[in-house]
C-alpha cells in the first residue's frame, strides 16, 4: 500500500475577486535571438514563453506585431530561446526596453554570438542553455501573436551536465520574471513526485 505524505495544514486568507489579468507568475525570463543575415541579427526579451509539447519538443513565444523582432522571426521562421542567469539580468532588461530598429544590441551590450547547430540564427554565447526553434504555426490572438515552434537543437553549458548525463540547471541561477520584477531562483523545495515517495 502506498504511503502519502500528509499535506501541511494551511489557514486560508481572505481572497478578493478582480478583473481578468495576466498574473500567471513566476515565469521564465528569456532573451530571444533572431535573424539569419548578420545585419538583421537582433535580441528581444520575452516573458511570455513556455513549453507546449514533449514529443515533438515544442515551445511557444508571444510577441506584439509592432515589435522589430516580430517581422524578422515571421520572415525567417526561426529563432533561439536563450535562458538567462543572474549575470545576464541587466542585458536582458535592456533588450526589453530598447528596439533593434534604433541600435545593434549585440554590439552595445558586447554580447558574443555562438553558432547554432541546426538553424542559422545565432545563440548568445554566455547563455547557460539555448533552444534552437523552427516556427510551425503563428496564432493571432489579439495584442500578441503566439509563435508555436519545434525545438530542433539544444546547447547547454558543459558544467551544467552531471557525470551521469543529467542536467543540473539548479546550478545555473536561472532568472524568473514576477509581475514586473526579476528574481534569482531560490532554494529547492522538493523534486517531482517527492510527495508520494516512501
Amino acid at each position: 500500500m502506498k504511503r502519502y505524505n500528509k499535506p501541511q495544514a494551511h489557514r486560508p486568507k481572505k481572497r478578493v475577486a478582480t478583473k481578468p489579468a495576466n498574473l500567471l507568475y513566476p515565469i521564465p525570463a528569456v532573451m530571444v535571438s533572431c535573424g539569419i543575415k548578420s545585419q538583421d541579427h537582433n535580441l528581444i526579451t520575452i516573458a511570455w514563453a513556455g513549453t507546449v509539447c514533449s514529443d515533438p519538443v515544442m515551445v511557444s513565444i508571444s510577441i506584439r506585431p509592432s515589435r522589430h523582432s516580430y517581422k524578422i522571426i515571421k520572415d525567417t521562421g526561426e529563432f533561439v530561446i536563450n535562458l538567462v542567469d543572474s549575470n545576464m539580468v541587466r542585458e536582458m532588461d535592456f533588450c526589453g526596453v530598447r528596439s533593434g530598429k534604433d541600435m545593434d544590441k549585440w554590439s552595445i551590450l558586447k554580447l558574443k554570438k555562438a553558432a547554432s547547430s541546426v538553424i542559422e540564427t545565432p545563440q548568445i554565447a554566455i547563455s547557460p542553455l539555448s533552444l534552437e526553434c523552427k516556427t510551425k504555426q503563428i496564432l493571432k490572438l489579439g495584442t500578441h501573436d503566439c509563435f508555436i515552434a519545434e525545438v530542433v537543437g539544444t546547447s547547454i553549458r558543459e558544467d551544467l551536465i552531471n557525470k551521469d548525463g543529467k542536467y543540473a540547471l539548479d546550478r545555473a541561477r536561472l532568472v524568473a520574471y514576477n509581475h514586473g520584477e526579476y528574481y534569482d531562483l531560490g532554494k529547492k523545495l522538493g523534486s517531482f513526485g517527492y510527495s508520494v515517495k516512501k
